[in-house]
């Protein structure tokens, strides 16, 4: 009787209740890979991480979750910061609400930064996010499972440190050897498809060499730069490997002093101040680069216009006051928003207008003499019509570049330039052209 009645039982039971389903748990898969490199591939690192996460979520349906069809990948993104455009997706969908669980195939794709994950632990907890690592299992709503994650963490970091310190010996040790490391091609060379080194590619190199050339000869950052543009010469241009093409840009001063500075075109190659023979060719002789060198190293050859010249005076440090021996320096006075440049002769201004007879002198007038005498040269970059296309800072640095002294007689009223030796010659030679 009694296992008629526990047959009844198990038979039906109207008053039990039927089980609720479970919440939806959106979940979204991060996948991360530090290089670029097998990303080309059909199947590469990005989907097998995505796969596995996918697995796992499909695992859990049960419990509700589901994979969103959003992807967040960073291929060739390093997980040293926070720098990387899906991490930023995906901790904007998490502000948003826009998901409830991140699912990441290890702890260190999300991040090898300690510092770094503990604020993306923060934001997700604001926002009730979850923070699931498929292949390493823990809890982070308890203190064993949260140092269980810092521990994981912490190895993450030091793995990522040990590898940063292994590849900087390895560079070291290739540098020492000579051998190119990388980075981006140099005017003069290019990279051999087969093994990585440099080869002479000898069109450019003849340019290298006739940019070390027009160097020496004007003595002028300025004025080479300007010959290099006359001639349309441009920086490298070269190809990556993803077949992407990268222009060359035009010459300015500071990449005309990397070409000049490059111990790479003396057959060499330089790691932590020190110089190694290079497996690659030179292209510079070692007299050419020690003359070069060396006129780096003068105060006119870079000089800029607007270093201690804030107003781009165009005679500022050249002008002298042969009567007081003393220089004459740029000022102006003003009148309703209107100026009224000159410069005036220091020793003047210290003791009085009495000791000087040339005192001050208007700034328009004396620049208009000075120029006509330095066309009287033969200089050919200061033809009146090119010299009104270029703006006030280089002229003030072809001025620098030209002349060394400018003495100005105030009795007589006359003026006496002592040009750079250099720009004399090259006026002769033009003259003679």
């Amino acid at each position: 009787m009694e296992s008629g009645k526990i047959g009844a039982v198990r038979k039906n039971n109207p008053q039990a209740k039927p089980q609720p389903t479970a919440a939806r748990l959106r979940c979204a898969i991060y996948t991360r890979k530090s290089t670029e490199e097998g990303l080309e591939q059909e199947f590469n690192s990005l989907d097998a991480q995505r796969e596995a996460a996918e697995a796992f979520i499909k695992s859990q349906r049960r419990e509700g979750w589901i994979a969103l069809p959003e992807f967040y990948d960073d291929g060739g993104f390093t997980g040293a910061n926070m720098d990387r455009p899906a991490l930023t997706r995906l901790l904007q969908s998490v502000e948003a609400g826009e998901l409830d669980c991140v699912v990441v195939y290890k702890v260190d794709r999300l991040s090898r930064s300690l510092l770094d994950f503990t604020r993306m632990l923060s934001v997700f907890e604001k926002h009730n996010v979850s923070f699931v690592a498929v292949t390493q299992q823990f809890n982070t709503s308890t203190s064993l499972g949260r140092l269980t994650l810092n521990i994981l963490l912490s190895f993450a970091q030091f793995e990522r440190e040990l590898i940063g310190e292994r590849t900087r010996d390895k560079m070291s040790a290739a540098r020492r050897k000579g051998k190119w490391v990388g980075g981006c091609p140099v005017l003069g060379y290019d990279v051999d498809p087969g093994g990585g080194r440099l080869v002479i590619n000898e069109e450019e190199a003849e340019r290298v060499r006739a940019i070390f050339a027009l160097f020496e000869e004007h003595r002028s950052a300025m004025l080479t730069v300007a010959e290099i543009k006359r001639r349309g010469w441009r920086l490298k241009s070269w190809t990556r490997k993803t077949g992407q093409f990268r222009s060359g840009g035009p010459f300015a001063s500071n990449s005309l002093r990397r070409l000049l500075t490059n111990i790479l075109y003396t057959g060499a190659v330089r790691h932590k101040g020190q110089s190694y023979p290079g497996e690659h060719a030179a292209i510079i002789s070692p007299d050419t680069w020690a003359r070069v060198q060396n006129l780096i190293t003068h105060p006119t050859a870079f000089a800029r216009g607007r270093s201690r010249n804030k107003h781009l005076a165009l005679l500022s440090g050249l002008l002298y006051c042969d009567t007081c021996a003393t220089r004459m320096v740029y000022s102006y006075s003003g009148k309703n928003d209107r100026k009224y440049p000159y410069y005036l002769c220091l020793n003047a201004q210290r003791n009085g207008w009495a000791v000087c007879p040339g005192k001050s002198l208007p700034a328009r007038g004396i620049e208009q003499s000075v120029l006509a005498r330095i066309r009287q040269a033969q200089c050919r970059f200061f033809d009146v019509s090119e010299w009104e296309q270029i703006d006030r800072t280089r002229q003030v640095e072809a001025v620098q570049a030209i002349v060394e002294r400018i003495g100005y007689d105030g009795a007589a009223r006359q003026i006496s330039i002592r040009f750079r030796p250099a720009a004399m010659e090259q006026a002769e030679q033009e003259s003679l052209a």
